[in-house]
């Protein structure tokens, strides 16, 4: 599994914004951000500085000096590290004890057990 860098749930708002965007510059973050959430503009600034320090997302300078952020890390590589944190973290690595976790607290519907069951028979393992 890549190395990925601890992304806050803060920055993880950024990264979501460049993941559905591909690239943007600092103002189109803060913009799309300042729309969403009740965060200053310095704030967004901060938290893209943060992500580019740690290696999440690339900073280029353009010809208008502004800077264009590209993430460095897919979505799909983020969630599976994610996945992976969380069933170390809480789970002890166990799906097992995930999964039956999941079914007996949250409401899952027959259709859902049926999904999964689907999936389990499916996959080549």
């Amino acid at each position: 599994m890549k190395a990925i860098a601890q992304i806050s749930e803060a920055e993880l708002e950024v990264m979501k914004v460049l993941w559905e965007l591909g690239h943007a510059t600092s103002s189109q973050i803060v913009d799309r951000l300042t729309q969403m959430t009740e965060w200053k503009p310095k704030t967004v600034q901060t938290l893209i500085t943060r992500l580019a320090a740690k290696g999440a997302v690339k900073a280029e300078k353009t010809v208008s000096k502004a800077y264009v952020y590209w993430p460095l890390v897919t979505e799909g590589e983020y969630r599976s590290y994610a996945n992976h944190s969380f069933l170390q973290k809480i789970y002890n690595g166990s799906v097992n004890l995930m999964l039956a976790s999941f079914v007996k607290e949250q409401k899952i519907s027959r259709s859902e057990i049926d999904r999964l069951k689907k999936l389990l028979d499916e996959e080549d393992w």
